[in-house]
């Protein structure tokens, strides 16, 4: 316990979100250099895996001709490999080589019309996807092989996190609460001694009011980060069309799943597989993550109301009293 500090907080927008930062300091501390230091380490990013920026390392090897060689600065070479990990450890439900696809059904930075695309066109399209299609080895320069698109917005922002929590270490800074985008990390005890605490997001309020328990979880030295159908889609007259896309098809996911809750020591990695496990869904994704030790929450909707499904790792870490004030 230390009481000689006290909890702070900052906050802004970068990355086309939200960021927030509580964190102890101690009384009276000029937090300015710490607030533009945060957007400095933001903007790190931005310039080297926003999709949304035409001058960033990302859009110019998406665009880049065949044969051209990338030297990758150390940021966007962890974020790479870590895409590839999780895409081949679920067998392509993650999959940071989608560009193509986002952009047929209607989402991402280039979108047009949001309208269903015609059979010939979403083969055509998922010929030119695939993370098989990147041949890149840790310590080497990224080839374009010629027509690849990356895109890193499904584990970016879980990226952001875990480098604004190493930098704010580095600052001297022994407890905070990191969010960039909904994504979670928080590391150190707070002056009376306690954890950070959080409540596990659960989905649109209309589909979550009253019908089960809050989920609390204790960050210390933990991350936390949910993927859903609810977050960006649209409808039209065949039905509802979700922003997740399930790789291997080519098509949206059903919407049935409300959202999927990933722990884990790294937000990259509860970034991306947050995403995966929304697209295998309820079933598969909660065989898969107890076979990968994962901590998942998934909750799904159904005719009698909102159902439930925890990984084994998942309900080791649920707080015992959750009436618990969070953070």
């Amino acid at each position: 316990m230390d009481q000689a500090q006290t909890i702070a907080t900052l906050g802004g927008h970068s990355m086309g979100t939200t960021w927030s930062v509580r964190l102890c300091v101690a009384p009276g501390r000029d937090l300015r250099a710490l607030h533009d230091g945060i957007h400095a380490r933001l903007n790190e990013i931005i310039v080297q895996m926003s999709t949304w920026q035409a001058d960033s390392l990302i859009s110019r090897f998406n665009r880049a001709d065949a044969g051209s060689a990338f030297a990758l600065p150390g940021e966007f070479a962890e974020v790479l490999a870590c895409a590839l990990q999780v895409a081949a450890s679920s067998d392509g439900a993650f999959d940071p080589i989608i560009v193509p696809l986002v952009v047929l059904w209607g989402f991402g930075a280039d979108a047009g019309r949001q309208q269903r695309p015609k059979a010939d066109q979403l083969q055509a399209t998922r010929a030119r996807c695939g993370w098989q299609r990147l041949h890149w080895q840790p310590g080497q320069p990224l080839l374009q092989p010629g027509g690849l698109a990356l895109d890193f917005s499904a584990i970016a922002k879980g990226y952001a996190v875990d480098h604004l929590s190493a930098w704010l270490r580095h600052c001297g800074i022994t407890a905070a609460l990191v969010e960039v985008g909904g994504e979670l990390h928080g590391y150190g005890l707070k002056p009376d001694g306690s954890s950070w605490r959080v409540l596990v997001e659960t989905g649109p309020e209309e589909d979550a009011a009253g019908s089960w328990p809050a989920r609390l979880l204790r960050l210390d030295n933990l991350a936390i980060a949910t993927s859903g159908d609810h977050f960006h889609h649209y409808a039209d007259a065949q039905g509802l069309v979700s922003h997740s896309l399930d790789p291997r098809s080519g098509q949206p996911v059903a919407m049935t799943t409300a959202a999927v809750s990933v722990a884990a020591a790294s937000a990259m990695l509860a970034d991306a597989w947050a995403t995966a496990l929304t697209v295998l869904g309820p079933q598969q994704g909660l065989a898969l993550a107890n076979a990968h030790g994962l901590a998942a929450r998934f909750v799904s909707r159904h005719r009698d109301g909102p159902h439930e499904h925890l990984s084994t790792a998942f309900a080791a870490l649920l707080e015992d009293n959750a009436t618990e004030n969070p953070a």
